[in-house]
């Protein structure tokens, strides 16, 4: 006998590709619903839909407790992606709901861009390129990055790829996490491990490549930016929450630090009448760091068969 299963695919990336997999989809016996998305879907979205479903893949989607509890039928859920924030992991633990993401799939893609950044920032490459459009010659003086300090929060995979292609550069590298860093990664690249404060103190350019839970919430915040180094610049590319904007806002105000470089924010898309977009020396993202074809090819596969896998493997 064939058993029927409906997928809901939630991620816009995997959204745009879904036409290649339907074949492969169909002989498992899963159909797919992929509903209009622009960042994310709310618990208010995601409500009167869920019940229908056996199995998702989602994106940056809100999968609170009353999400998960309305969905009856759910035996696994696919995050795309590495940071799992969105769902309420402890209930979907209690509802033996599955739960898995596509980790070590975008360590050079993210932290390509961090590099980016940091260098746009060093040189106010993004400054100079506005003043040309408007006619003007700029000569603004940058800073040079070999034997500055980058502190990275966060030496996951990202942050282990960002040490070594920072090093490249010429750059000292500090590293602060809940856990320690492996030895042998210390040792291969010279890296030094360190608590928060003395990372704030000491770098020029922090990158954030935390993943983001309840305890870390805003763990930058007014305290962390009077802390940090005067002129120093702070780059985020993980969760908006990680940050308090409002504190960042007065930190920029005040000239506490150099800039920022955030491709991601507490509320995305970021507003209009963010307090943000009033500062020159910050550059903004879309939470696009992962954003590219290779990348993406990548995980979509690796979602799709953790998808099937964990639906058959149910008979």
């Amino acid at each position: 006998m064939t058993v029927n299963y409906n997928a809901l695919i939630t991620c816009p990336h995997l959204q745009e590709k879904i036409d290649t997999f339907i074949p492969q989809l169909k002989e498992s016996g899963i159909t797919v619903h992929c509903p209009s998305v622009v960042q994310q879907l709310d618990e208010s979205d995601l409500l009167p839909i869920i019940g229908n479903y056996d199995g998702v893949i989602a994106g940056d989607d809100h999968f609170t407790s009353g999400v998960l509890h309305k969905a009856e039928r759910l035996k696994i859920l696919i995050k795309w992606g590495i940071g799992m924030d969105g769902i309420d992991l402890d209930t979907a633990k209690k509802l033996g709901i599955k739960v898995k993401n596509t980790p070590h799939t975008l360590s050079d893609e993210v932290s390509d861009v961090v590099i980016g950044y940091i260098i746009l920032l060093a040189r106010q490459l993004h400054k100079i390129d506005r003043e040309i459009r408007k006619g003007e010659w700029p000569n603004i003086s940058g800073i040079t990055l070999r034997d500055k300090t980058l502190g990275i929060i966060g030496v996951g995979s990202i942050g282990k790829a960002l040490t070594i292609k920072a090093q490249a550069l010429g750059m000292k590298v500090i590293g602060y996490d809940k856990v320690s860093i492996p030895p042998s990664f210390l040792n291969e690249t010279g890296i030094v491990q360190t608590d928060l404060k003395d990372l704030l103190r000491s770098s020029d350019f922090i990158s954030v490549n935390s993943s983001l839970s309840n305890e870390n919430y805003h763990m930058l915040s007014s305290d962390e930016f009077k802390t940090m180094k005067k002129g120093a610049y702070i780059i985020n590319t993980s969760r908006g929450a990680l940050i308090n904007e409002e504190a960042l806002t007065s930190a920029l105000k005040n000239g506490e630090i150099g800039g920022a470089a955030l491709d991601v924010f507490e509320t995305e898309p970021l507003p209009h009448q963010s307090k943000l977009l009033r500062f020159e020396n910050c550059i903004f993202g879309s939470h696009n760091s992962s954003n590219t074809v290779e990348a993406k090819s990548r995980i979509n596969e690796m979602a799709i068969r953790l998808l099937i896998e964990g639906l058959l493997d149910e008979n």
